[in-house]
């Protein structure tokens, strides 16, 4: 039976800051016209911080299953490790995926803006056939698109409209570069995983991509998320600020390019969520400055 501390590694905490941090992009975006909600906004952290827990617990029970985590490097697997039964993972996945419905429902309702109720079991769905079901689209190399998508173009947009009803360029801006952290993240984690993936039949797209090609979408996709905010730094000069995450980003960058051991890699995933904690931070401020 697992201890309390393997459920807490097996949530990979380290991935929670991608949770937050379209939330507090699409609240400041809200902010900016002049509708934040705090209640709203909490809301919404419950319904990402929920997902993220599901998606994780989920990709460890369907990656466990599937023999894929036998040999991986990297955080501890609770599924493949032994140290719980899969069905007992699933229907954790399956109780934060709950969570993340409930707070859902009622901020949907608070809005009264029902289609979002399409887009909530929407995001389900995509979290649980990541790695899910007979054919999951991770392992077809589409994992990057629907965690832009979701975790990017969802999350902060849905978060503004929910406050404000309706969106603006800044919360598309922020929105493009905090999916794109997002996915830099998951190209991190997948650069890592490149042999063992390939080795289990797991076609991400970091394995399509190729180890090098792979290596250089990272800085990148930071470089390009930096950039969308400032088209709006007349309108906001202290937008500027973004410019300060170019140098925080050389590190990870660095690692990502040059590091040869896969474990390396693994710091680049905590200094990711750090990355995209103060994407989120810098953001705001440059909206109240």
């Amino acid at each position: 039976m697992a201890s309390f501390s393997q459920w807490v590694a097996a949530a990979r905490l380290r991935t929670l800051p991608m949770a937050i941090a379209p939330v507090v992009v699409g609240s400041a975006a809200a902010a900016q016209l002049g509708s934040f909600h705090l209640g709203k906004a909490l809301l919404a952290l419950i319904v990402a911080l929920a997902l993220q827990i599901g998606v994780n617990y989920s990709n460890d029970y369907s990656d466990g299953i599937r023999g894929t985590d036998d040999h991986r490097v990297g955080p501890f697997r609770i599924t493949g490790s032994g140290a719980s039964a899969p069905v007992t993972v699933r229907n954790m996945a399956f109780t934060f995926y709950g969570v993340a419905a409930v707070a859902g429902l009622a901020l949907t309702l608070w809005a009264n803006a029902w289609w979002l109720i399409l887009v909530g079991v929407a995001a389900i769905v995509a979290a649980w056939y990541y790695t899910g079901g007979k054919n999951p689209y991770g392992y077809l190399g589409l994992g990057e698109i629907f965690v832009f998508i979701f975790f990017g173009l969802v999350a902060v947009l849905g978060t503004t409209y929910t406050q404000a009803g309706q969106l603006s360029g800044l919360a598309w801006a922020g929105a493009v570069g905090t999916g794109l952290v997002s996915t830099a993240l998951l190209m991190a984690n997948n650069v890592r995983d490149i042999p063992t993936d390939r080795q289990a039949g797991k076609r991400t797209l970091a394995v399509r991509l190729g180890d090098t090609k792979a290596r250089w979408s990272y800085p990148v996709m930071l470089a390009v998320a930096v950039a969308a905010p400032l088209f709006f730094v007349r309108e906001y000069p202290w937008m500027w600020l973004m410019l300060i995450l170019l140098v925080i980003s050389l590190r990870p960058s660095l690692i990502m390019l040059e590091a040869k051991e896969r474990g390396a890699l693994i710091p680049v995933l905590k200094m990711t969520g750090l990355f995209g904690i103060l994407y989120a931070i810098l953001f705001t401020l440059g909206i109240a400055l």
